[in-house]
């Protein structure tokens, strides 16, 4: 049965949208979001491993993405170089990435190099480079990128606020690991992770451009034969730090004081009010210089060049979060400053101009949101990854268009947890 997404861009006199079919691998029903797009010779393809990033490597952290990084390294035939080479030849991206949630595969070519993609794709599945060699040499590479985040006191901060956040869960270790961490990692640990991981019950496919429905199934069908039916990933959830918490990190190198910020939210992944969440959180800190944040901290106090906030909503963590730079002698300031404002933003909630604001913005932006391939397939993809019907963005936009002010202050007012503020902070 197909489900058309109500994800539509009219460009020219065509019709776009992306839909949600599924194919039948070795009895394993794998869901196939799809678009086709002939006005350029191209085709992109997604095969997205669900429960398969950082937060499912157990003690192991950085796994996830070192073991991506392997699958970057060739295949046991070629070597990097050798494979490298292959993919030049028929100028064919394919890349593996892992983030908190999913391992990634991406393939990108041209629409007659397709098959030469596959085919490569198919090859490098079957028999990745996973050598002690290969592994010393992405360790020495990740252990050089650790050493050099070090440095960079935006990431020192935005890792010690995830692990006050998260204390005592896999979200608490960077998706990169430790050094210690790193070190211990065994080649023996990629090849578990990879073979528990990369399995037809985890895989969801998205694919589109210049070719035609069935045509893509069959393909990706064949692709997909020779990997193990395996066993899904189980869900998990963490909660956000309930009593807030400081931790000081002081450098001597440190020119000003990096203060992040965060606290728990109440929302769990395709909540139904998370409209009035986007329209909230616009007006407090992800709008830019429009936001209370950045009049009242930047504009009014001169406190910081720019002040932050965000909320995320994912199916392993929700919790609300921001971040500024500041004078060192600004920084208990800077930090009364935000406290003062979020309170004042959940005891009065915004005003009929900010929201009004915050809904031309919304609606007025929606079209750049689903001008390309890549965003219109992204689109469909979240929202079924997030178990709602494919066309719910449109809706929440129409939510959004209705929404009251009373409505939306009175859902800002239940959300009191977003004072319980936890902080970061690098300072000399």
């Amino acid at each position: 049965m197909k489900y058309l997404a109500v994800i539509i861009l009219f460009l020219g006199h065509t019709l776009m949208a992306s839909t949600l079919e599924f194919i039948e691998v070795k009895g394993v029903k794998v869901p196939f979001i799809y678009e086709e797009d002939k006005r350029l010779p191209i085709v992109s393809m997604q095969v997205v491993f669900t429960g398969s990033g950082s937060i499912d490597e157990g003690n192991n952290g950085g796994l996830a993405r070192l073991s991506a990084k392997m699958m970057n390294e060739g295949t046991i035939k070629r070597g990097a170089v050798g494979f490298a080479d292959a993919l030049d030849a028929h100028a064919i991206q394919l890349s593996t990435n892992a983030g908190s949630e999913t391992l990634v595969m991406e393939l990108g070519t041209l629409r007659d190099e397709f098959d030469a993609g596959l085919s490569l794709m198919s090859e490098l599945l079957r028999s990745p480079n996973l050598t002690k060699e290969t592994l010393e040499k992405v360790k020495t590479i990740t252990l050089s990128d650790i050493a050099r985040k070090e440095a960079d006191f935006d990431t020192v901060a935005s890792d010690a606020l995830k692990a006050i956040l998260f204390e005592g869960t896999p979200i608490a270790i960077p998706n990169i690991g430790t050094k210690d961490s790193i070190e211990k990692i065994k080649l023996k640990n990629v090849e578990t992770f990879l073979e528990d991981k990369m399995v037809l019950s985890n895989i969801l496919v998205v694919i589109g451009g210049d070719l035609n429905l069935s045509e893509a199934q069959q393909k990706v069908t064949e692709l997909l034969s020779s990997l193990a039916t395996g066993k899904a990933s189980p869900a998990r959830h963490y909660e956000t730090r309930k009593i807030p918490k400081e931790t000081i990190l002081k450098s001597p190198s440190t020119q000003q004081a990096y203060l992040y910020f965060g606290a728990p939210f109440v929302m769990n992944e395709g909540d139904p009010e998370f409209y009035k969440a986007r329209v909230a959180m616009f007006v407090l800190g992800s709008s830019g210089f429009g936001s209370r944040l950045m009049e009242e901290i930047r504009v009014k106090r001169g406190l910081a060049y720019s002040a932050y906030s965000r909320l995320g909503v994912a199916k392993t963590n929700t919790y609300f979060s921001g971040y500024l730079q500041t004078k060192l002698e600004s920084q208990d300031e800077a930090k009364k400053s935000v406290i003062e404002v979020i309170d004042t933003f959940v005891k009065t909630g915004v005003t009929q101009s900010e929201l009004d604001q915050a809904r031309k913005f919304l609606l007025g932006s929606e079209p750049l949101r689903v001008e390309t391939l890549s965003q219109r397939l992204g689109r469909t993809f979240t929202e079924y990854y997030q178990g709602q019907e494919l066309g719910h963005s449109l809706k929440e936009l129409e939510m959004i268009r209705h929404l009251s002010l009373d409505d939306v202050n009175e859902f800002i007012k239940r959300h009191n947890e977003i004072t319980q503020l936890s902080y970061a902070i690098v300072t000399k």
